[in-house]
């Protein structure tokens, strides 16, 4: 079962698309006029001019989705023909590919422009709450993420775009919350993001009372101070672009 079967429910209640990379993504994108979004969720980044086919292999995020233009299916087998889309994008789902070189083998197939936007699971820059607080985080997510080299050559990506996160990204993933701490106590911001989701109640409940003490002490204020300053942080998001350039 797809995971987004699991906990796709309430996902539009925490997870907004963030204009900023809204923007990013939409450069990239630029002059495509029929786009295929894999690993498409609720639709989030698709650019507005375009005709979109979203491809998800939930049907509880393709049923939230508010395109016309739906796919169940998966990244590794799209069933669509050589060429057919201007250009592919996938937004923070290679790592729930189970073999992601044939994942952007088919990205590559199925269209003339590549955009990828992922993590680098090898960045140096580490989240405080999985570093200090729930270490099991990041074991899960280097299991399952690839590196970003690696993603970068089974791409063919000639472009490599950072986009450090900003205190106030609205789209609530793990990373959003570095300077908004409190917002982890809430368990519907935890189960939008898939490591937490994926972890067991029995290893994060302890982190989570961990972190609410260190709050309400001001412990945590104490030790984390230099961020308080921080606009932006860069964790390790990248942009990769392949294939035909932007118009």
């Amino acid at each position: 079962m797809p995971v987004y079967d699991r906990i796709g429910a309430g996902y539009n209640t925490v997870r907004h698309p963030d204009p900023r990379l809204g923007a990013v993504i939409g450069a990239a994108l630029a002059g495509a006029r029929t786009v295929v979004n894999i690993g498409a969720g609720t639709g989030a980044y698709e650019p507005e001019w375009a005709e979109v086919t979203a491809v998800d292999p939930s049907d509880v995020m393709l049923a939230a989705h508010p395109g016309a233009r739906k796919v169940r299916a998966f990244a590794e087998e799209l069933p669509f023909e050589d060429g057919q889309f201007d250009a592919a994008m996938a937004v923070m789902t290679i790592h729930h590919w189970t073999d992601f070189r044939r994942g952007l083998a088919e990205m590559r197939r199925v269209s003339r422009r590549q955009v990828l936007f992922l993590w680098d699971p090898g960045h140096d820059e580490q989240l405080w709450i999985v570093r200090d607080y729930l270490p099991e985080l990041r074991a899960l997510d280097l299991a399952r993420c690839p590196a970003l080299d690696d993603a970068a050559e089974a791409l063919g990506a000639h472009t490599r775009t950072a986009f450090p996160i900003p205190h106030d990204f609205t789209d609530g993933s793990q990373y959003a919350y570095w300077r908004r701490p409190h917002a982890y106590l809430d368990s519907r911001v935890r189960l939008a993001s898939s490591p937490f989701a994926q972890t067991p109640w029995e290893t994060v409940r302890p982190a989570v009372a961990r972190l609410a003490d260190d709050l309400a002490t001001g412990a945590w204020q104490r030790r984390y101070a230099d961020l308080l300053d921080r606009e932006s942080v860069d964790y390790g998001f990248r942009l990769l672009t392949a294939g035909e350039p932007p118009a």
